[in-house]
Protein backbone atom coordinates (compact mmCIF):
# COMPACT_ATOMS: atom_id res chain seq x y z
CA UNK A 1 0.00 0.00 0.00
CA UNK A 2 0.81 3.75 -0.82
CA UNK A 3 0.19 6.99 1.06
CA UNK A 4 -1.85 9.50 -2.32
CA UNK A 5 -3.71 12.55 -1.76
CA UNK A 6 -7.09 12.77 -4.32
CA UNK A 7 -6.86 15.38 -6.47
CA UNK A 8 -9.55 15.47 -8.88
CA UNK A 9 -12.56 13.58 -9.21
CA UNK A 10 -12.99 11.71 -12.79
CA UNK A 11 -16.11 11.60 -14.63
CA UNK A 12 -17.19 9.28 -17.67
CA UNK A 13 -19.63 8.84 -19.30
CA UNK A 14 -18.74 5.78 -21.68
CA UNK A 15 -16.55 3.57 -19.77
CA UNK A 16 -16.22 -0.58 -19.17
CA UNK A 17 -19.26 -1.86 -18.02
CA UNK A 18 -17.06 -2.93 -14.35
CA UNK A 19 -17.16 0.96 -13.87
CA UNK A 20 -20.68 1.45 -13.69
CA UNK A 21 -21.68 2.82 -10.30
CA UNK A 22 -18.08 3.13 -9.11
CA UNK A 23 -16.84 6.19 -8.17
CA UNK A 24 -13.08 7.06 -9.54
CA UNK A 25 -10.65 10.05 -8.56
CA UNK A 26 -7.58 10.97 -10.38
CA UNK A 27 -4.73 10.61 -7.41
CA UNK A 28 -0.89 11.32 -6.74
CA UNK A 29 1.47 9.63 -4.34
CA UNK A 30 2.75 11.51 -1.45
CA UNK A 31 6.18 11.79 0.17
CA UNK A 32 6.49 11.57 4.18
CA UNK A 33 6.40 15.12 4.73
CA UNK A 34 3.08 15.12 2.38
CA UNK A 35 3.85 16.97 -0.65
CA UNK A 36 2.65 15.38 -3.96
CA UNK A 37 4.85 13.43 -5.92
CA UNK A 38 5.04 11.50 -9.38
CA UNK A 39 2.19 11.44 -12.29
CA UNK A 40 -1.28 11.45 -11.44
CA UNK A 41 -3.02 8.85 -12.51
CA UNK A 42 -6.84 6.99 -11.48
CA UNK A 43 -7.79 4.81 -8.78
CA UNK A 44 -11.53 3.77 -7.92
CA UNK A 45 -12.72 4.83 -4.78
CA UNK A 46 -13.81 1.96 -2.10
CA UNK A 47 -14.18 4.33 1.06
CA UNK A 48 -16.18 7.49 0.05
CA UNK A 49 -12.74 9.43 -0.17
CA UNK A 50 -12.67 13.28 -1.57
CA UNK A 51 -11.11 15.67 -2.89
CA UNK A 52 -7.69 16.35 -1.09
CA UNK A 53 -7.72 13.46 1.24
CA UNK A 54 -4.84 11.52 2.12
CA UNK A 55 -5.53 8.13 1.52
CA UNK A 56 -4.10 4.52 1.44
CA UNK A 57 -4.00 2.87 -1.90
CA UNK A 58 -3.43 -0.51 -3.36
CA UNK A 59 -1.75 -0.51 -6.16
CA UNK A 60 -1.80 -4.25 -7.21
CA UNK A 61 -4.25 -5.21 -9.94
CA UNK A 62 -5.19 -8.77 -8.45
CA UNK A 63 -5.75 -7.80 -4.67
CA UNK A 64 -7.54 -4.98 -6.57
CA UNK A 65 -9.93 -7.25 -9.03
CA UNK A 66 -10.16 -9.83 -5.50
CA UNK A 67 -12.10 -6.50 -2.99
CA UNK A 68 -14.26 -6.41 -5.78
CA UNK A 69 -14.97 -9.99 -6.22
CA UNK A 70 -14.28 -9.37 -9.97
CA UNK A 71 -11.69 -11.74 -11.10
CA UNK A 72 -11.85 -10.07 -14.71
CA UNK A 73 -11.96 -6.64 -13.88
CA UNK A 74 -9.69 -3.74 -15.52
CA UNK A 75 -8.85 -2.01 -12.13
CA UNK A 76 -5.00 -1.76 -10.89
CA UNK A 77 -5.33 1.07 -8.12
CA UNK A 78 -7.79 0.93 -5.44
CA UNK A 79 -8.38 3.38 -2.93
CA UNK A 80 -8.71 1.66 0.74
CA UNK A 81 -9.06 3.61 3.22
CA UNK A 82 -8.93 7.45 4.39
CA UNK A 83 -5.58 8.30 6.32
CA UNK A 84 -6.39 10.60 9.94
CA UNK A 85 -3.16 10.67 10.95
CA UNK A 86 0.62 9.62 10.22
CA UNK A 87 3.13 9.57 12.73
CA UNK A 88 6.51 9.07 12.09
CA UNK A 89 9.01 8.26 14.95
CA UNK A 90 11.93 10.75 15.15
Amino acid sequence: MKLARVVAQVVSTQKHPFYKGQKTFMVRHVDLEGREEGSPYVAVDRVQAGVGDLILLLQEGSSSRTMFNEPEAPVRSTIVGIVDHVELEP
